[in-house]
């Protein structure tokens, strides 16, 4: 899974974490720390770099010249944008760059620690003129403007480039919140509490965070899906990939220098213990057999490390109770295992004067998918829907077994999807469930944010003809990537003292349709696209750095379920007419062509408030006559202001709705499902990951 696509989400009490501005007097130049590789580091370095040069799908020589593209990317994912680094502090380390390879190999990595003292160093200082700048007078009747695309200009020369910069950065920040109505004292009092923040955060900066970004930057200069997973990263890994985790089930904030409860998980073990309220304030963490740890002005990943755990353990916590003048008290939770249902896959049942059909939503291919699906489709069944739309819309991927099962849901038996490895050998994974669990009409939804698995599942019924696939082309991404622990089995019977060393996630395979087309770059186009016009922008596998290329492989042996595309012209046709008068779909008309109208300007801000006022009431004024316009058509009252919406509306899916129209003009029409007699070798692939 890429982070673009979502990535790797982050969990607070392993949910969520939010944070907020903060009352907080700007550390110290002198408490900046001044961080070196861990001794564990060389362990995970040397490791890293073997699963990365000998496993790896693309073949690569760790020699001077790729040291060197690591060092580029090093600096740019450190700044990206050039506001931190000057061109001399870059040249500075420049002479070091063809041995970065050599330092991986051997585990010692003193070049990365070096440049990243500096980033800190560099980067409080910024924050600390950030600081100045708000003590002057605001004028926001200039026409200056800032422009936040700057990785391809070069490095700034002079500090006096950087202040220019720095100054309109300021400025942006004091306008934005001017826009909202608050005042020159206001503005300054919410921005330097946000701008100490930062300073808070880099004066609590430790050594895996140069270790995460530098091995970080060794995997993506490789291909864009290939990553070090730092020990609390690989823990959200699995718990996303799982929709399960162990802990209390909390979701946490900082605020100020404390960590506030701001929600429960239903059901968890926090919400049942009845000991805990939203808006307790954490002071202190231990462990049943350890004391308690003062851990107010910790950063919140470090207190939410201590709190979560194995099921059954106990985590002690000392609580400052929400309200005036309470008394700070200690509690008790033993935690349990979290599932994550707001994160499974969902059946919708629609009932209009044209049919009932079902929408399954399916945000990722989590393990366990298949057969939450599996179950949805019996309930399909038992109420005699007429049609499914499987909605696939940003969902970046997951389980390339799971995809697998699923697609065996809807087809007889054979093949579903062709994968070569780094050796060339190519294996096709089939389906050896015979019998389809569901017969009946699919449209699949992709947008261009599917990806991965979600284009396996949308190629295999596109190729089979058992769906119209509607939308826009997708991502592009076909890779498969396999997630391993750097530990050993044996380390922790020789090395018993060791913290836990994270994990590593790298492409090993790319995977091809059963036609012998590849989606890598190129997607699946849909059957049918939702709107004429198409927004024109960096999104897809073909604008990451290192992204394989395209190719394609001989087929497999298939045969089709239906033949589907004689009925095509017919449904676009009926698209077209639909969406022609379709208010909706002309917003959405409106609204790409707008973007795509902005070329060169598009990451360019005015920073004048007369001219973002014209602008902010043209588009106010825009919303609103549209929302009016959507509660006439519903026969409710219009309103003076979004603010006036009544409790509970929904705004129209105008996608959504068109697939369903799509579906009952399929379902007349689709022919009768035969089936598939094609069979081939099913190989287990639990751990392989998009």
């Amino acid at each position: 899974m890429n982070n673009l696509l979502k990535g790797f989400f982050k969990f607070g009490l392993l949910l969520c974490i939010i944070s907020s501005a903060v009352h907080a007097k700007a550390p110290e130049t002198e408490q900046i720390p001044v961080l070196k590789q861990d001794e564990i580091h060389q362990v995970v370095a040397k490791r890293v770099t073997n699963f990365f040069t000998q496993s790896h799908y693309r073949d690569f020589s760790l020699d001077g010249a790729f040291s060197a593209k690591i060092f580029d990317r090093y600096f740019k994912l450190l700044d990206g944008n050039k506001t931190i680094f000057l061109q001399d502090d870059v040249n500075k380390f420049r002479i070091y760059q063809e041995q970065l390879g050599q330092e991986l190999t051997d585990g010692d990595l003193k070049t990365a620690y070096d440049i990243y003292n500096l980033f800190l160093k560099k980067r409080y200082d910024r924050y600390q003129y950030a600081l100045n700048v708000l003590q002057r007078p605001m004028d926001f009747t200039t026409n200056d403007e800032v422009n936040f695309k700057r990785e391809d200009i070069a490095w700034p020369t002079t500090e006096q480039e950087l202040d220019d910069y720095w100054d309109k950065r300021v400025k942006y920040d004091e306008l934005n919140l001017a826009l909202t109505g608050k005042n020159e004292s206001q503005i300054r009092e919410v921005l330097t509490k946000r701008y100490k923040r930062v300073l808070k955060t880099i004066v609590q900066s430790n050594n895996e965070d140069c270790f995460q970004v530098f091995m970080n930057a060794f995997a993506r200069e490789i291909d864009p899906h290939t990553s070090y997973l730092a020990p609390r990263k690989k823990r959200d890994f699995d718990s996303e990939m799982s929709l399960s985790f162990e802990g209390i089930g909390a979701t946490l904030s900082q605020q100020d220098d404390y960590t506030v409860i701001m929600s429960f998980v239903t059901g968890g073990p926090a919400e049942k213990s009845k000991l805990l309220s939203v808006g307790d304030k954490i002071i202190g963490v231990g462990q049943s057999n350890s004391p308690i740890e003062d851990v107010i002005g910790w950063r919140l990943d470090d207190i939410v490390d201590k709190i979560r755990g194995p099921k059954n353990t106990v985590v002690k916590l000392e609580i400052l109770p929400a309200g005036n003048n309470s008394k700070p008290k200690v509690v008790e939770i033993t935690r349990d295992k979290i599932h994550f249902e707001d994160r499974e896959a969902k059946l919708k049942i629609i009932n209009n004067s044209r049919g009932k059909i079902g929408v399954i939503e399916i945000p990722s291919f989590y393990i366990g998918l298949s057969k939450k699906v599996n179950s949805l489709l019996l309930e399909a069944n038992s109420k005699k829907l007429q049609g499914l739309v499987i909605d696939l819309r940003d969902n970046g991927g997951g389980s390339l077994a799971e995809v697998i099962e699923l697609t065996g849901l809807f087809i007889d038996s054979g093949p579903v999807v062709q994968v070569r490895d780094n050796l060339q050998k190519v294996n096709i994974y089939d389906d050896k469930n015979r019998g389809i669990d569901y017969t009946g009409s699919i449209v699949v939804m992709i947008n261009r944010y599917s990806a991965s698995a979600s284009e396996i599942f949308s190629a295999a019924m596109q190729d089979y003809g058992r769906a119209v696939i509607v939308g826009e082309t997708t991502y592009g991404k076909g890779t498969v990537q396999t997630s391993r622990n750097i530990s050993y089995p044996v380390d922790a019977r020789i090395h018993p003292k060791w913290p836990e060393l994270g994990g590593a996630q790298y492409t090993v395979q790319k995977f091809y349709r059963i036609n012998g087309g590849s989606t890598q770059l190129k997607g699946v186009e849909p059957d049918i696209e939702m709107t004429n016009s198409q927004y024109v922008d960096e999104t897809g596998e073909r604008f990451l750095d290192n992204a394989m290329p395209w190719d394609k492989i001989p087929s497999a042996d298939y045969a089709t379920v239906a033949n589907i595309k004689p009925l095509l012209a017919n449904l676009k046709a009926q698209h077209q007419a639909r969406i022609a008068n379709n208010p909706e779909f002309n917003y959405i008309e409106e609204d790409i062509k707008q973007y795509n109208g902005k070329t060169s300007d598009k990451y360019t801000v005015s920073l004048n408030k007369k001219e973002r006022e014209t602008e902010q009431k043209a588009n106010d004024e825009r919303d609103l006559k549209r929302m009016n316009e959507r509660l006439s058509r519903a026969g409710l009252p219009a309103i003076k202001s979004l603010k006036d919406l009544p409790k509970g509306y929904k705004q129209p899916d105008a996608f959504l709705d068109e697939a369903v129209e799509i579906l009952l003009d399929l379902i007349p029409n689709y022919p009768s499902i035969e089936a598939n007699k094609t069979l081939g070798g099913f190989i287990s692939l639990e751990k392989a990951i998009e």
